[in-house]
């Protein structure tokens, strides 16, 4: 099951439902189970160039998942729905006690970057292309995005916890990409994300993407490089770890150990194995959505 509590998280989900063509998939994928690429544009009257574009969207979304197999005529890909139910919370219940922050993708507390890397201000690059060194620059904490091809960002979340209350769920919402030299839409990364260094899941994102200007980004930003994120809701609570309301893992708030004395450091890196391709965070004047990190903290009041 698919579970969007916060709205914002489903964008990516809403904007693949909102084609009849991608309905249509789905009610096939429902019928059959599963399909490859020639039997859905068979079904669907449509060239396979067209269904490929529709089944991208679907596989971004995490509605649908793709796999390869050896057929008679080489390798195919097969089609299957990810979820079987998809719900949606209009209003959250858990509203009056929470507190919100939005955090500069610059203002990391910690690091280890690669090359390529760099980061960016709304009106320049701070420092070289490709130098780490610059990420201790007094200008980092001004930077709207930030990339690097190995390494890890690590951010420091306000504790405001008071001795009557508990922590519920921790959210996190923000767009994020691979990084690839110049762009490739076709660049599988793994992300991990880590609270106080417990490993919460990894999320691959599917590529580092470019050819069309981000939204918010400055008119200066090249045009051959990357251009804008998919925009994720990380939620951790007492059921387990999700991104966009796909389970991630099963680490729960209460695995974490959080008190209102803790230190909350939220860290997010590429993994060292399987697709290491980079990662790329978009904050204000950068990507398709006008927002930094925007890190939740929900909480229950025991007395």
């Amino acid at each position: 099951m698919i579970h969007i509590k916060e709205l914002r998280s489903g964008l990516n989900i809403f904007k693949a439902l909102s084609s009849e063509i991608r309905i249509e998939i789905l009610g096939l994928l429902t019928k059959y189970e599963s399909l490859n690429l020639n039997e859905l544009a068979e079904k669907l009257n449509l060239t396979n160039g067209a269904v490929t574009m529709h089944i991208k969207k679907l596989e971004e979304s995490g509605l649908i998942e793709i796999t390869t197999a050896v057929g008679k005529h080489g390798i195919q890909k097969i089609c299957y729905l990810n979820e079987d139910m998809l719900t949606v919370e209009l209003k959250s219940k858990e509203a009056e006690n929470l507190y919100e922050y939005e955090i500069k993708v610059g203002h990391y507390c910690d690091f280890h970057a690669e090359p390529t890397c760099g980061l960016a201000t709304k009106d320049s690059i701070i420092g070289e292309f490709d130098d780490p060194r610059y990420f201790a620059d007094p200008q980092h904490i001004n930077a709207g995005i930030v990339w690097l091809s190995k390494g890890f960002l690590a951010y420091r979340i306000p504790n405001y916890l008071k001795a009557n209350q508990e922590f519920n769920e921790l959210q996190f919402i923000l767009e994020l990409s691979s990084e690839a030299p110049s762009y490739n839409n076709h660049w599988p990364s793994d992300i991990e994300f880590y609270i106080n260094d417990t490993k919460l899941g990894i999320w691959t994102s599917p590529g580092d993407f470019g050819g069309i200007k981000g939204n918010y980004n400055p008119d200066w930003w090249p045009p051959h490089l990357n251009q804008y994120g998919m925009i994720k809701l990380l939620r951790v609570n007492k059921e387990g770890s999700f991104i966009d309301g796909c389970r991630i893992s099963d680490v729960t708030i209460h695995d974490l150990n959080l008190t209102m004395k803790s230190e909350i450091k939220f860290k997010i890196a590429v993994a060292e194995e399987g697709n290491t391709g980079g990662l790329t965070i978009y904050g204000k004047h950068f990507g398709n959505y006008n927002q930094d990190i925007i890190a939740r903290v929900l909480y229950d009041v025991t007395k």
